[in-house]
């Protein structure tokens, strides 16, 4: 019996980017626990209610519009065309195997759209937050996609990020930085004449089960890019984007190892103490710092960035946090975006191919142009909200909690917190029926 090559090639390529799709879909489990363990008990089911609404109402933006806005953007300034109507043809697909191309897009939309949530955390509206999430989803995200895998502006310019580590973390993580600066931080985090109040979580333990769930979710994120696993040349079948996933696979397992060890190592400068909450994130910002250059990094390089971008979380958060005053709750801008930044800066210095001043040139102006739009776009809508008073929650919902202010929910009611919320309403702590 002959078999077809270009049958068995799609079939596998197909399985292999949907089982891809699964795994960065699991990443979301692993933000909400790393979310949930970083802010105050009072606040749980409030950012589990970001995570799961992120989700929801964003991957619908993205299909019904996001998905649209990047193939407009890459056409309108790349000098291609497309028309309106194909654009909006994925409700449509003339290829029911289309699909799985819209839903490879869609996880990596919804990670960019996760990061922000744990930035605002203990005192965004959720209205405020998930018309954010549906604005970032639909046109925001998309117009940095646009401008760059959907072959825009940057395509043609040159640029360089193999999964995202600017166009999905770096982006995030300054969308994210900007929304705590619009917002403001939490009460109390700052005291009268100054100084810093340290707010701890919650659960270290949900903070470190939730870093691990995300490294895991990155190995289909990182490796899953190279997402076609064969092709066809000559009637014979060859290795296409799997041609580079041993050296993908080990730049994400060393990159996450080595910007643990440069979390770990800061910390002990700073504080004399190895703080848990910082290596687990550096082994987040390590991941990031490698996203964007996988592909053609040496291992040196993947080495040195890892480092590099562990060394540079706990400098960062506490300039942002001390100095710049900014309560970025779950240090979104030190891991996503500042290592995103870094990752992709350090690209022509590290690469398999050797310095480039060109390639250099061409990853500034890629960071600045997505730094402008993101900052942008995401300071005139939190902006807009709190000019009509809808940013943030009151003075009374934030102290106590936005799981009673928000949802009417106790997370936890065997702490012995109140059955009535300061708005009147009543409180389940049992997760039946309201009490009475």
């Amino acid at each position: 019996m002959s078999v077809d090559p270009a049958v068995l090639v799609e079939g596998i390529n197909l399985m292999w980017v949907a089982l891809v799709c699964f795994l960065i879909f699991f990443m979301h489990a692993g933000f909400a626990m790393l979310e949930a363990g970083q802010v105050r008990s009072k606040n749980v089911a409030n950012q589990l209610t970001k995570n799961l609404l992120t989700w929801s109402v964003g991957v619908i933006a993205y299909f019904f519009v996001g998905f649209a806005i990047e193939g407009l953007v890459g056409a309108y300034t790349g000098g291609g065309s497309l028309g309106i109507g194909e654009a909006f043809g994925i409700i449509s697909p003339a290829d029911g195997n289309d699909w799985i191309g819209w839903l490879f897009g869609a996880v990596f939309a919804m990670t960019a759209a996760t990061i922000v949530s744990g930035a605002v955390a203990g005192r965004a509206k959720l209205r405020a937050y998930v018309t954010y999430t549906i604005l970032l989803a639909g046109v925001i995200y998309p117009v940095v996609v646009g401008l760059t895998w959907a072959g825009g502006f940057l395509a043609s310019f040159g640029y360089y990020d193999f999964a995202g580590g600017m166009i999905v973390h770096g982006m995030g993580g300054i969308a994210g930085l900007t929304a705590a600066y619009v917002i403001g931080p939490r009460m109390g985090r700052y005291a009268e004449d100054g100084s810093t109040n340290v707010i701890p979580g919650h659960s270290m333990t949900f903070a470190v089960l939730g870093t691990l769930i995300l490294a895991f979710g990155w190995y289909g994120f990182n490796v899953g890019t190279t997402a076609t696993v064969f092709a066809v040349e000559g009637g014979e079948l060859v290795l296409d984007g799997y041609a580079v996933v041993g050296r993908v696979a080990f730049a994400t397992t060393v990159g996450m190892a080595a910007g643990a060890i440069g979390a770990a190592a800061a910390s002990l400068y700073l504080s004399g103490k190895v703080d848990t909450l910082y290596v687990a994130n550096g082994i987040l910002a390590g991941l990031v710092g490698v996203t964007g250059i996988a592909d053609g990094i040496t291992w040196w390089g993947t080495i040195a960035v890892g480092l590099i971008c562990g060394l540079q979380l706990p400098l960062v958060f506490e300039f942002v946090s001390d100095t710049l005053k900014i309560d970025d709750v779950c240090a979104v801008f030190p891991v996503h975006g500042s290592a995103g930044v870094i990752g992709v800066l350090a690209f022509p210095f590290v690469a398999v191919s050797g310095f480039s001043v060109a390639v250099l040139i061409e990853q500034i102006v890629f960071v600045a142009v997505v730094t402008v739009w993101t900052v942008a776009a995401t300071a005139a809508v939190f902006g807009a909200f709190k000019m009509m008073g809808q940013a943030r929650v009151s003075p009374e919902h934030e102290r106590e909690g936005l799981d009673l202010s928000e949802h009417g929910v106790d997370t936890y009611p065997e702490f012995g917190k109140p059955e009535t919320a300061a708005d009147g309403g009543s409180v389940r702590t049992d997760g039946g029926e309201v009490n009475e």
